[in-house]
């Protein structure tokens, strides 16, 4: 994934909405975690984008994202809930795209994810 231009709108957004006063990991961590929870209207559909070795989905593969993962699964990287054919698990955000259908938080808060990671920031 090529890194994308510096974004000013969303830098001050994950600045003022999702990092702000966060001090280390953890906290970083805690405030993605809030401000996804707060955007992310569920369920939506998405594709998946890229082959990951802790993941099973394979690229252009359609889940849908049925929650957030537990809080404690998403302390070095944000994961998502899918449903797979009969089975839940969690996947990386990062992995994947938003289908068209998905709403306008939903989708703001997706791109501020995957920008923050295409971008090189970490918790």
């Amino acid at each position: 994934m090529a890194r994308p231009e510096r974004d000013e709108e969303r830098e001050e957004r994950i600045q003022n909405e999702v990092v702000v006063d966060a001090y280390n990991e953890y906290e970083r961590a805690t405030g993605w975690y809030c401000y996804l929870q707060d955007q992310l209207q569920f369920p939506f559909k998405a594709t998946c984008t890229a082959r990951r070795p802790t993941s099973p989905l394979r690229v252009n593969e359609e889940v849908e994202v049925i929650g957030l993962a537990g809080e404690e699964v998403c302390e070095h990287e944000m994961f998502v809930t899918v449903r797979r054919k009969e089975d839940e698990l969690a996947v990386p955000l990062a992995q994947l795209r938003l289908g068209p259908d998905a709403d306008e938080e939903t989708k703001q808060g997706v791109e501020d994810w995957l920008y923050w990671v295409a971008r090189g920031y970490e918790f």
